[in-house]
C-alpha cells in the first residue's frame, strides 16, 4: 500500500483539547513542523457522528483541513473498560459532559461505580490518528495501550482518565507518568509510530 508523504512547513491540529495539543506536539517535534491548533484559528469543532474512533477522527480532521487549507491531523481516543463491554468508549468525553464543562474525575467515577463489583480490572486506551489534506485524501491508523483500571485514581499528570489506568507490566498509572514515560508506551504513540513509518519524511 502506498501512503502519502506529509510535507511541511504547517500543519493544523484538529482538536480543542490542550492536553492532546500539548502530547501530538511533543511527537512532531523532530520534524520541525510548524504546528497550529484548530482552536487558535478559531475553526469550529464538528459533530462526531461515526461508531468509531478512525470514523471521528477522519471528521474532524477533513474539517479542519478543508477550512485552513493546510494539511490536518486529528486524534480521536477513548478509554474501554471490559467489564463495561468496552464503554465508555468511543463516548469517552460524552461521559465527562455536564453544563459547565467536562469532569473527568465525575467521569472517573462513573467508570468505578459501575464497574467495582466486576472481577475483571481489564481495561485499554485507544487513539486513532488521521491525516487529511484539502483535497481530500487522508490517511487512518489505530493504536492501543492495554492494562487494568484502578481506585482511586493516583496522580495529576496527563489527562482525562489517566490517573485511573496502570498500563500492562506497569506500577505507575498514567497520571502518576512523566510526559516522556507516558509517552513511550501510549495508545497515541502507538499509533503515531505507525503515522510516522507511512507518512512522515526520514529524519
Amino acid at each position: 500500500m502506498t501512503h502519502r508523504l506529509l510535507t511541511g512547513p504547517k500543519l493544523v491540529l484538529a482538536t480543542h483539547n490542550k492536553g492532546k495539543v500539548r502530547e501530538v506536539a511533543a511527537l512532531l517535534a523532530p520534524w520541525g513542523f510548524e504546528v497550529v491548533a484548530a482552536g487558535e484559528l478559531g475553526l469550529p469543532e464538528p459533530a462526531e457522528t461515526e461508531e468509531d474512533f478512525l470514523g471521528n477522527a477522519r471528521i474532524k480532521a477533513l474539517a479542519a483541513a478543508v477550512a485552513s487549507g493546510l494539511p490536518a491531523l486529528a486524534d480521536d481516543s477513548g478509554f474501554s473498560v471490559a467489564a463495561l463491554d468496552g464503554a465508555p468508549g468511543v463516548r469517552t468525553a460524552d461521559w465527562a459532559e455536564t453544563p459547565a464543562g467536562r469532569d473527568y474525575a465525575m467521569a472517573m467515577g462513573k467508570v468505578e461505580k459501575l464497574a467495582r463489583h466486576a472481577a475483571d480490572r481489564g481495561a485499554w486506551f485507544s487513539c486513532a490518528l488521521v491525516l487529511a489534506w484539502p483535497d481530500g485524501h487522508t490517511e487512518g491508523f489505530l493504536g492501543e495501550a492495554h492494562g487494568a483500571w484502578v481506585w482511586p485514581p493516583r496522580g495529576a499528570n496527563g489527562f482525562g482518565y489517566d490517573p485511573m489506568f496502570v498500563p500492562k507490566g506497569g506500577a505507575e498509572t498514567f497520571g502518576e507518568m512523566t510526559p516522556e514515560a507516558k509517552h513511550a508506551i501510549s495508545h497515541r504513540a502507538d499509533a503515531f509510530r505507525q503515522l510516522s513509518a507511512a507518512c512522515l519524511p526520514p529524519r
